[in-house]
C-alpha cells in the first residue's frame, strides 16, 4: 500500500469514473487528500504527476457511506463491553473491505445509563489507514412505537411526555449524535423534531404507526429521512399509504427530497418492493445494511443489545421467534442486490450507497462525490461491482489480493 505523501500529485488513469450521474473514462487527480481540478494542473502549475496509478479499466466511484449499522465482527455498538478495548476500531477497519469509507454506528433502544456510557465512547473521527471515518452516531430509539418495536425491547421504549427534557435525560450529551430515529405520532414529537434539527441532528421517521398526514407534518418540521422503509411501520394501504406514502406525497415543502433507507439483503425487502421504491423515488433511495454484530461471524446465538439473537440460514432473528433483528449482509452485497433486483444500472446502484447518504447527512460538499475539492474517499470496483480497493483521503487503505493496480513513480 502507498500513502498520499504531502504535496505529491497522484494521477489515477485507465479508469472509468462515476461523476455527474454518469460513468465515463477520465483521469482522477489527487493531492493532499483532495480531488484536484486538472485544468489548474495543466494550465497554471504546468506540472506532471509524481505518481501515476494504472487502475486497469476498473470503475472508480465515491466511497460508500453507511447510515445504519448496529455492529459487526462481534462488536455490538449497544454493548459497552464490546466497543471498549478496540471494538470500534475493529469495525472501522473491517468495513474497508466493503468499500465503506464513512459510517454512522447505530445504537438501538437501550437504558439511559447505557446511552450515557456508550455515546461518549463513539466519537466523530476522520477515516484513515486504520479504518472508515465516523460521521456520528445513529440512535434508533427508544422514542418509538411499542406496536412497531421490531426487535427492540418493549420495556425500554419511552415517550416525550416532558418534551425535549426527556430526550436530554435519556441520551445525556448529544454532541456525538448525527441521526435520531423516532416515531412522529408520539406526543410532543413534532416539537422534538424541530429542536433536533435546530441542533444539527438529522431526524428519521421509523418504528412507527404514523399515518401519512403525521409523516407529512414531521417533514414540514424538519425530518428528512425514513428508517428502513417497509420494515417496522404500517404497510401501504390505498386509503392511507402511511409513511410509505411520503415517497410520492405532493404535500411536502417545495423542492423537498425525502430520503429513505432500505435493506437490500433479499430478506428484509422483497425484490418487487425494491423495484416499487426505486421506480417511484430513485433519488431518495439510500442503501443501509442494518447489520448486527454477527455480520462476519458463523451461525449461532449472540447478544444484541439486551437480548439474545440467533443467526441461521443467513437470517438474524430474536432467539426463539421469527422477528428479524437486523441483517448480516455487507454494503457491497446490497449494492449488487439492488442492481440485480431493479436493473437500475451501475450509476444509481452506486449512488444509493454514496451520494444519497451523503445528502442525508448534509456532507455532500465534501463526501459522496468525485467533485473537485472534495475528500478523496473512493473505491475501485470490477464490472460486476465487487470491491477491488478502497482509498481514504487519497491513501490506499485496503485492496483485494492480486495485481489490482500498478503504480509508476516519476523519476525526473
Amino acid at each position: 500500500m502507498f500513502s498520499n505523501a504531502e504535496g505529491k500529485l497522484f494521477q489515477y488513469r485507465n479508469c472509468r469514473i462515476l461523476k455527474d450521474h454518469k460513468i465515463y473514462t477520465e483521469d482522477l487527480w489527487v493531492r493532499d487528500g483532495k480531488i484536484v481540478n486538472p485544468e489548474k494542473i495543466f494550465f497554471e502549475e504546468k506540472i506532471l504527476a509524481d505518481y501515476q496509478i494504472d487502475c486497469k479499466n476498473k470503475i472508480l466511484a465515491p466511497g460508500f457511506i453507511e447510515t445504519q449499522i448496529n455492529g459487526a465482527f462481534g462488536v455490538d455498538f449497544s454493548q459497552e463491553e464490546t466497543i471498549i478495548n478496540g471494538g470500534i476500531g475493529k469495525v472501522c477497519n473491517g468495513l474497508l473491505e466493503q468499500g465503506i469509507t464513512s459510517f454512522c454506528p447505530t445504537v438501538i433502544t437501550s437504558p439511559s445509563l447505557a446511552y450515557k456510557k456508550i455515546l461518549p465512547l463513539i466519537k466523530k473521527t476522520k477515516g484513515s489507514k486504520d479504518g472508515a471515518g465516523i460521521i456520528g452516531v445513529h440512535v434508533e430509539g427508544p422514542f418509538i412505537s411499542k406496536e412497531k418495536k421490531g426487535a427492540h425491547q418493549e420495556e425500554l421504549i419511552q415517550t416525550f411526555d416532558n418534551g425535549f427534557k426527556d430526550l436530554i435525560d435519556m441520551y445525556g450529551d448529544l454532541s456525538n449524535i448525527a441521526i435520531i430515529t423516532l416515531a412522529p405520532e408520539l406526543h410532543n414529537s413534532q416539537q422534538i423534531i424541530k429542536e433536533c434539527v435546530n441542533r444539527g441532528i438529522i431526524v428519521s421517521l421509523g418504528h412507527s404507526m404514523a399515518n401519512l398526514v403525521t409523516g407529512e407534518e414531521a417533514i414540514w418540521n424538519g425530518a428528512s429521512y425514513v428508517t428502513h422503509l417497509f420494515n417496522a411501520m404500517l404497510p401501504f394501504h390505498h386509503r392511507d399509504p402511511h409513511l410509505v406514502g411520503l415517497l410520492t406525497s405532493n404535500k411536502l415543502p417545495p423542492d423537498t427530497q425525502i430520503y429513505y433507507g432500505i435493506i437490500a439483503d433479499g430478506i428484509h425487502t422483497h425484490p418487487a418492493a425494491l423495484r416499487i421504491a426505486q421506480r417511484i423515488n430513485p433519488k431518495g433511495l439510500v442503501l443501509v445494511t442494518d447489520a448486527i454484530q454477527a455480520m462476519g461471524l458463523p451461525e449461532g446465538k449472540y447478544k444484541f443489545g439486551c437480548q439474545q439473537i440467533e443467526i441461521k440460514d443467513n437470517r438474524a432473528t430474536v432467539a426463539g421467534t421469527n422477528t428479524l433483528c437486523g441483517s448480516i449482509v455487507s454494503m457491497d452485497k446490497c449494492v449488487r442486490q439492488l442492481a440485480k433486483s431493479t436493473e437500475c444500472g451501475h450509476v444509481l446502484a452506486l449512488e444509493t450507497a454514496s451520494l444519497h447518504p451523503a445528502k442525508v447527512l448534509q456532507i455532500s460538499n465534501s463526501k459522496g462525490t468525485l467533485d473537485f475539492d472534495t475528500d478523496a474517499d473512493f473505491i475501485l470496483l470490477s464490472e460486476d461491482l465487487h470491491i477491488q480497493a478502497t482509498f481514504i483521503a487519497g491513501e490506499l487503505v485496503w485492496q483485494r489480493s492480486g495485481d489490482v493496480i500498478s503504480v509508476i513513480t516519476r523519476t525526473d
